[in-house]
Formats: structure tokens, sequence, C-alpha cells
């Protein structure tokens, strides 16, 4: 098969030198230039021959402009095209010469360069009027180079680069100059005058070749057949050119470098460093030439052009050939030299094109890269997957269609599931990496559609769920039938309850609970219903399902109310009538109620204790750890809540056994005698009655607590059979019961029982008789300090007299105080903030 081959250029005949045979050889043609459609022909006669080039849309051939026969048979070695002063400069016989661009006749005034071997118009004009242009001239007999100012009528040396060695090529960017010598390469600063060497060469005059690449790059050809790239800077940033041997002229088009050897012409890529084509119908060919779309090739009688071809064709033949990476590569290079917005939607177009190239050749990650690089159309990919085709929007048009590889991954579906599965992970990572993209957004129910079947076909639960409950644009037409098919109905309930269908969500999850719905997939499907309902701002749902909630289970059902928003509370008295069923979820609400809202409302009060006392009160082992919990906040709720209805629970209470709230409540009305004795009697708890004291001691004060102990003191020695917890009473308190209880102690009793008591009430004596005395010493120290503090002020003498005045109101001083002010003189106390 016959491999088709890139063209970057296409080639013209556009002019053949006509000359007799006698002057064959002394008319030949020796250099060119060009400028828009001219281009003028420099022979070795010193003839300059214009020649007018037709439009690029013209077929008519070229034509033959004005001659100017220079005056002498010096052949024309160079010329140069100065647009800005319409002059065209021409080196023969050793000096530059000025001739109008058009008419081709000497611009008058204009004295003739002498002594040039070579010269470089410089691309930028200098700021100065009249207008002039830098000019880099290399003297044939000195070795600087000049620098000159060239003007409509003249020209001026304003700088001179000093050099070693002879020049054989240069080339100029800005205030930089490469130069070639004979055996080196070296950059020259025009503005600083800085020389700097590059690296040594062995070619001959004629191979020494420096070419500008323009933004301060230049091409130079250096050591083993290499075209060396070197910034001004003196580095290189692009791999070297490998090139053939004996370089006769380099021409830069970018990204095209063009080289002119014996028989043929190549033409290299800048970006990649690759050959892209090859010219070999130029046999004899010794002048290239650059121009502004191509370059100008020149034998002794034949001129010929080289036409870029239109970038946009060069890429469609490389995508068309699946050379992307080329293709890519010169999109890119094109974009950072010229940015256009038409090189922007090619290169897009380009990536991802480049990127199914990628994807059917399975590199998904590389392919991944460039569909997002290339902005590419979501839906573009999805199409390709069977089934999903029916999915995408009727107004969908297919940009990349290729129905050939949509008929491969229908043979995967078939054939091969493992391969076809890679291709679906593919799909999913790529559909989630787009979604919140601008193009993903403008076909988000598309791609969260395929997502959702995706994740159903691949059994990925989780991901599935983290779809479903989030926002998402999933069309409910054809996601509810699938899910319903797959049995996800987990899911299913998830995709009602983000699309706001809250009620239809909550009775599918509810059939799941019940058992009437089976799906595995969540394992804590009540708690998930709890969860939505105390989210949920749907009053009509809640109430619907409060009553299964409840039933269900009391202690979880309850956060529906307890775990909402506090800004999107319900009515408080609704939720209680609901509750008045539910003993458990009703204490527990009341808690949320009192302890996390801070509620003082005495019937809520009243209504937690009043629950509290259901809860204890009810049978059954099933309630027994509720009950044990219950009497304990029972208990806490009546000593620290002042809003409770202690007569309403006491009436509630007073026929049971709960002999501890009991004293709790007589306590709360100041029956404290009387609660010590239930307790006692009753309870047979010493423990009980003692906490019971130092409860009360904590709310009133240690005289109370005090009083308290005494009389409990006094109903334990009441009885015989509690003389051991009069004893543990004695001991556990010493401070408190002190030398005034020993009146009360029976005469029967030895010192050896009471010893420990009267031991820590000594202890406790001499304690506090101590610290009464450093108590004292501190305050007597204070003291002192304060009278060390007096009698330093009052050491200042002041002598008053009869009639002394206040410097301030000027009335007389006839109080006994009175104030200074910092020079002394005497004030009025109450003219002190005046």
């Amino acid at each position: 098969m016959l491999q088709m081959v890139f063209k970057a250029f296409t080639q013209t005949h556009v002019y053949e030198r006509q000359v007799g045979l006698k002057e064959k050889g002394k008319s030949s043609i020796q250099c060119l230039e060009c400028f828009e459609q001219n281009v003028y022909i420099g022979t070795r006669d010193a003839t300059v021959q214009q020649l007018l080039l037709p439009a690029c849309n013209d077929a008519r051939p070229p034509r033959e402009g004005r001659v100017r026969k220079l005056g002498s048979s010096s052949p024309v070695v160079q010329m140069g095209a100065i647009p800005l002063l319409n002059h065209l400069l021409i080196l023969w016989d050793g000096s530059i010469t000025a001739l109008n661009m058009f008419s081709l006749e000497p611009v008058q005034a204009w004295r003739r360069v002498q002594h040039v071997s070579a010269f470089e118009v410089c691309d930028s004009s200098l700021t100065s009027q009249p207008p002039r242009v830098r000019v880099a001239a290399s003297s044939s007999r000195k070795r600087p180079i000049r620098i000159l100012a060239v003007g409509v009528d003249g020209w001026d040396v304003v700088k001179e680069v000093p050099l070693f060695q002879e020049v054989v090529g240069m080339a100029v960017d800005g205030d930089c100059l490469c130069v070639a010598t004979s055996d080196k390469y070296l950059l020259c600063n025009v503005a600083t005058g800085g020389t700097e060497e590059l690296f040594p060469h062995n070619h001959s005059r004629q191979g020494a070749i420096v070419a500008s690449m323009g933004c301060g790059e230049f091409l130079l050809n250096g050591p083993g057949s290499l075209g060396m790239f070197v910034m001004k800077t003196g580095v290189c940033q692009r791999p070297p050119l490998q090139w053939p041997d004996q370089v006769l002229a380099v021409a830069v088009c970018f990204p095209y470098i063009l080289t002119l050897q014996s028989g043929a012409l190549c033409v290299y890529s800048a970006l990649d460093q690759q050959l892209k084509q090859t010219i070999v119908s130029l046999s004899g060919a010794k002048v290239l030439k650059s121009t502004s779309d191509g370059a100008l090739v020149c034998t002794d009688r034949d001129v010929f052009m080289l036409r870029l071809v239109p970038f946009q064709e060069q890429i469609q033949w490389l995508v068309g050939q699946e050379r992307m990476q080329e293709a890519l590569t010169l999109l890119n290079g094109l974009q950072s030299f010229h940015p256009c917005d038409s090189h922007k939607e090619l290169q897009k177009a380009v990536t991802c094109r480049a990127g199914f190239v990628l994807f059917h050749q399975e590199a998904f990650s590389d392919a991944a890269d460039l569909f997002i690089k290339g902005e590419m159309d979501p839906r573009e990919v999805i199409r390709l997957y069977p089934n999903m085709e029916s999915w995408l929007c009727d107004d969908f048009e297919c940009t990349y269609g290729d129905q050939d590889k949509m008929r491969c991954l229908h043979a995967l579906w078939c054939d091969d599931t493992n391969m076809f599965h890679r291709y679906q992970a593919f799909l999913g990572d790529f559909l989630s990496a787009v979604r919140e993209t601008a193009h993903g957004l403008l076909s988000r129910k598309e791609v969260d559609c395929a997502l959702l079947r995706l994740y159903v076909e691949q059994g990925d639960t989780d991901s599935l769920e983290q779809l479903v409950v989030s926002p998402n644009a999933c069309s409910l037409a054809h996601c509810v039938p699938l899910l319903e098919q797959k049995s996800r109905f987990f899911a299913l309930g998830s995709l009602y309850f983000s699309h706001g269908l809250h009620m239809d969500a909550i009775k599918v999850w509810v059939q799941i609970a019940d058992g009437i719905l089976k799906d595995p997939s969540h394992s804590d499907v009540y708690g998930h219903i709890v969860r939505s309902l105390s989210q949920m701002k749907d009053k009509d749902t809640i109430w619907t399902f409060a009553d299964w909630t409840l039933q269900r289970n009391q202690e979880i059902g309850v956060q529906m109310f307890t775990q909402r928003p506090q800004e999107d509370c319900l009515e408080t008295q609704h939720i209680l009538t609901l509750l008045r069923k539910y003993p458990l979820a009703l204490v527990l609400y009341l808690e949320f109620l009192i302890e996390h809202l801070n509620v003082e409302e005495r019937h809520h009060h009243t209504s937690l204790a009043m629950a509290y006392l259901t809860l204890i009160l009810q049978q059954g082992e099933e309630m027994k750890s509720f009950r044990e919990d219950a009497r304990g906040k029972l208990q806490t709720l009546l000593w620290d809540s002042e809003f409770v209805d202690v007569t309403a629970v006491y009436e509630r209470i007073k026929t049971t056994t709960l002999h501890l709230e009991k004293a709790i409540i007589l306590g709360r009305t100041g029956e404290h005698l009387q609660a010590l004795q239930l307790i006692v009697h009753h309870t047979g708890d010493p423990q009980l009655a003692e906490a019971y004291c130092h409860q009360v001691a904590q709310v009133q004060d240690s005289q109370s607590r005090k009083a308290l102990l005494i009389d409990l003191l006094q109903i334990y020695l009441s009885s015989e059979e509690l003389t051991s917890a009069a004893v543990d009473l004695l001991n556990n308190n010493p401070q408190a019961l002190a030398a005034e209880v020993l009146h009360f102690l029976p005469e029967s009793w030895s010192v050896g029982l009471v010893s420990q008591f009267l031991v820590g009430s000594l202890r406790d004596m001499f304690h506090q008789g101590r610290m009464m005395k450093v108590q004292k010493a501190l305050a007597h120290a204070e003291l002192l300090r304060h009278k060390v503090t007096w009698m330093q002020a009052s050491r200042t003498k002041f002598s008053m007299v009869k009639g002394q005045v206040c410097i301030i109101c000027q009335k007389d001083l006839a109080q006994s105080h009175f104030a200074l002010n910092r020079y002394g003189e005497p004030m009025h106390s109450s003219c002190v903030d005046r």
C-alpha cells in the first residue's frame, strides 16, 4: 500500500530568466529579496530585476517589473528591503546602495556605505523623527560590526561592536547579534557592547550559517550536522535538528525550517525536530530566501515559490491519517507563536479527535485528559455505549460520528465482558470528572442518567447512593424503571427524595423496612428514614409517617423532632399531643425542650416529672433499664428545677413507694425534719439521709447543713437500732458536728465509741484557730503597709498663711483639707477636676 506523504509546502515555478548563450554565465541569479508581491532578483552582472507576483488566488503568471543596471559588472551580493522608508538596499561592489523599492531609482542624496561584506536589517525601527531603521553591517576591511541608523536621505554610524575575527555570517534580533566567524559562534549585545562565545565550528565560509527564529532565538549550523537552537541569553530550549551534511542555506518559516543542500530541499519542524517533507526537484538550487508565507528558491535562471499549505489543511490531513500527536504538536506551537481564536477552536476539535483515537486504543487516562482539554461534549462519548444513545435528548447532533467504533463497543458488550467493563469504568471516571464543568452542566441530565445506569450495571452501591442523594438532573422517566428492574429500591427512594418527592421516597423506604420490598444494599433503612424526616420541611409527610416511626422504636423515632434544625421546628403542642401515646418518646422530647432549648414553662417541667413517673411505675422487664434511669433523672429534676409543680407531683406519688422523691418534695416546701424522718424510717439507707443534708446545703448554706445534720443525729439517737448510723454520721462530719452536739449524746456511750469524732473535731478546731491567726497576721501586715504609705505622704510640709486663696477659683481656703497641684500650689479639693 502506497503511504501518503505529508506536505507542508507546495512548489510553484514563478520565473525563468531568459538570456542569450553568450550572457548565460554573466547574468545568473545571485540573490533574492521579497516584500509582499514584489520579488527582487539580483544578478551576477550588477542588475536588479523586479518581479510582480499575482495574489494567492490569482491564476495569472508573474510579470516582470522594472530593471535597474547598477553600472558595473560586479555581482549583486545581497539585498534588503526597508518598507518603512521605501528603500531597497543593494550590496554590490563592496558597498551598499539605496534604491526606491517600486521605481528602482537611486535615492538622491543617499551616499553609499563603503567597505561592507554583509548586512542585516533590524526588524525594529528607532524612535526618532524622521523615522530611521537600524542596519548591522560587517566590514570587509575592519573587524568591528557597524550599527547604522538608516533614514530616508542618508545614514549614520551609531554604534560599533568590536570583534577580533572576520564575520562570515550574522543574524539580528532586537539588540542581539548572533555572529559566525571562521571558527566559532558569538552573541553580541548591541546596547552594551558585550560579547559571549557560544561554541566552535569547523565549517567552510558558506557552511557557517546563522538564521533568526524570532522571539530572541537563533538557529546555527553546529558541529556534527546539528542545527542548534540558541536563545539570546545563550541557553538552548529546544533539542537540536539532525540535518544533512553540506547544508548550503537555511530559511525559517515558523514552525518549519527549510534547509537547502545539493539537489534537495528538506523541511523540518522546529516543534518536534522531525523531517516533514523532502523536495528533490530543485536541481542546481543555490539561494533560499524566506517570505511571509513560505520561501523563494532559485537556480542560476529559475525562481521557485514554496507556499505554505494552510495550517488547517495540514492539521486535517494529519488527523485523517490518525497522526494525532503531530497534529496537536503543530497546533500547540501555532497557538503559542500566533494566538488566534480560530486556532483555539481547531485545537479543541483535534484534541477531541486525538482523544477518540486513544480511547479506542484503550489508553483511557490519556484519552480522558484530551477530552477534558478539548472541552468535548460528554454526550459524544455517552452515545458510543450500548443502550445509552436512546437516553440522549432529541436535539443532540453528533460531531464526531463513527458508527464503526460504536459497533465495536456493541460487539465487546456481547463477546468480551471484561474488556467492556474497562470501557464502562472509563466512562464513569470521565463523566464524574466533567460533571461540574461548563460542558458537563450543559448536558447534566444525560451525564447523570448515564452515571446512574453505569453504577447500577456495575453494582457500585456507594457511588450510586452518592449520586442520587446529591442534587442531580436524573430523568425520572428513564431512571425509575431501571432502578425498579434492578431492585435498587433504596436508591429509588433517594432519587425521589432529591427531586422533592418526599412522600414517595418515604413510602418506598417504609416498604423496605417492613420487608415488602427486598433491597439488601442498605442495612439501616429505619435510621435513614428518621434522619430524613428530621431534615424535611414537608410537614404533611412528617405527620403521615410519625406514628409508624414511633411505633417501631420510640427512642430513635423521636429524633425526627429533636434533631431538626432550630429554625425549622414543628409546633410543640402538636408534638406533645402525638407523644402522649409513647411514654419514652415523650420523656426524651421533654428533656430536649428543657435541657437543650432551655424552656422554662412550668407546664413542660411538670409534664416531664409526670412522664418520668409514668415510666417508673410501668411494669415489665423490657422497661427496667429505662425505669432506673428515669428515677435518677426525676430526682435531679425535683432538686434543680424551680418550675416543677411539686404539689401536683406529690399528689401523684404520695401513695407509692417513692419515699426519696417524697422527701425531696417535702424539702422543697421546707419540711426538712419530716423529709429526714421519711428517708430514715422508710428507706433504711442512712447514706440517702446524709446525702439529702448535703444536697440541701448546696442550695442554702453551711449553717443549714449543720442544722439538718443535728436533726438527723437526733432522729438516729431516738432509736437504739440506729446507734451505728448515728456514730457513722458523727465520724463522717466532725467539722460540722463539733462540741455543741456532745450534750445530745447518751451518757452510756463510751469515749472509745466517739473517739474518732472527737479527734476529728479537735483537729478541725485547731486548724480553724491557726487559720484565723494567719488571717489576722496578714490583715495586720496590710494595715502596716497603709500606715507606711500615709506617713511617707504626710512628711511634706506646707505653710498656710492668712488670706491663702485657691489657685483655681481664687476663693479663700477655709477648710481643713485641701489639695496641691504639681507645682505645690493649693486648691480646693472640689476644684481638682476643673
